[in-house]
């Protein structure tokens, strides 16, 4: 097995159990090592600091998967791990009203690189980095016991996965059959795109999330912007909203929107959907005096690193702003962040400019964050991605 030596000093983040070496923290590699193999890393004095598998293609040389030197990552290391990660779901795996959820949060599950998602009958799986690709059959097997009537399906598309010098590739693992799936959640019923939705198809992330918006939707007009598949209207069209208005760019993602409310009891609920630039809309809409009683905006990532923050502070001040010219007092906002290097401080302060520029007062009811099955580990504050709030504008 090939070591990895660190710089002096560059150990400590990763004895507090950070899993991400990178190269600049790497003083020299000891030993022929090829891409996702195993490897020591020890410290500039030799102290074993963990083992994990490398990659010098990736910015992220070595992700720690062990800080135990008692530890052989094997295959049934990795069949043992994915296995404790499932069982941690159990409780929506009982849940009769929900059957699709994630069963592997990478990093946050102790395996980095690996993504499992659950659509039904379909598991989703990516394979992200050299790492996991080189342990691919194990983490088959894994999921083929675990799920024996389970078809499985590989979205292994990404641009991590360019970047980490890997080809992609996408397409049926075991069974077949079409790449849309329907699923329930909290009741409701979705239909999901495996081959070309969002992620693995569906902001599944975001499911406690539209359960809150659910419980503040009766009676409200709501719009739903950056709508994608419209889940967050489906939700307040089923709870009781009296009209909602789903706002995209994709043709794609609201004819299935479309098709989401239609086959979900929505009531007397009036719909409308647009398909526009939604920064565009929302101004048209000002321009207009059209007014809502609920808006929520759940952006694409606007940041993707740490040079496009302040960019990205700017956008999430102008979104939020439109939005709250277009509440009506005492409305409800419930807006998002997914850019995991805007942290939760920025982008309350953004929220805050948002209410200055409006000249409307922020009071903020909840703080909202990605659901239980993808969870956040301490010692990797990267893994908290999603932040939300739940505000009156007044």
């Amino acid at each position: 097995m090939a070591t990895v030596r660190l710089n002096k000093g560059r150990e400590k983040l990763l004895l507090s159990r950070h899993p991400w070496v990178f190269g600049g923290a790497v003083e020299r590699v000891e030993g022929e090592v090829t891409p996702g193999d195993i490897v020591d890393v020890v410290a500039a004095d030799g102290a074993f600091v963990g083992r994990g598998y490398h990659n010098a293609q990736s910015r992220i040389c070595v992700r720690l998967l062990s800080w135990d030197p008692d530890t052989a990552i094997d295959e049934a290391w990795w069949q043992s791990k994915v296995e404790a990660a499932i069982s941690a779901r159990a409780s929506l795996e009982s849940d009769a009203t929900t059957d699709a959820y994630r069963l592997v949060h990478a990093e946050a599950d102790l395996l980095p690189g690996l993504v499992a998602d659950r659509y039904a009958d379909v598991v989703v799986v990516q394979f992200l980095t050299a790492g996991v690709e080189q342990a691919r059959d194990a983490i088959v097997g894994a999921l083929g016991t675990r799920f024996p009537d389970a078809r499985l399906y590989e979205r292994s598309d990404t641009a991590s996965r360019r970047r980490e010098g890997l080809e992609t590739r996408a397409g049926w693992i075991r069974g077949e059959g079409p790449a849309r799936v329907e699923i329930r959640e909290h009741g409701r019923t979705f239909l999901v795109n495996l081959e070309a939705g969002q992620k693995t198809g569906f902001y599944l992330d975001q499911r406690e999330n539209r359960a809150a918006v659910a419980a503040l939707a009766a009676g409200r007009r709501v719009l739903d912007a950056f709508s994608y598949t419209g889940a967050f209207g489906v939700y307040a069209a089923t709870a009781g909203a009296i009209a909602i208005t789903l706002g995209d760019t994709s043709a794609g993602a609201l004819e299935t929107a479309k098709s989401n409310l239609e086959q979900n009891e929505t009531g007397a609920c009036t719909s409308e959907i647009v398909q526009a630039d939604v920064f565009e809309q929302l101004r048209a809409w000002k321009a207009e005096g059209r007014r809502f009683d609920m808006v929520v905006l759940d952006p694409p990532r606007f940041a993707m690193n740490q040079h496009q923050v302040d960019k990205a502070l700017r956008a999430y001040k102008d979104i939020n702003m439109l939005a709250m010219q277009l509440l009506e007092p005492g409305g409800i906002l419930v807006t998002f962040s997914c850019s995991g290097a805007v942290d939760a401080q920025a982008f309350t302060l953004a929220v805050s400019w948002a209410g200055l520029d409006a000249g409307r007062s922020v009071q903020i009811m909840r703080r909202l964050s990605q659901g239980p099955d993808h969870p956040v580990l301490t010692s990797f504050p990267e893994s908290e991605y999603l932040k939300g709030l739940l505000c009156r504008i007044v």
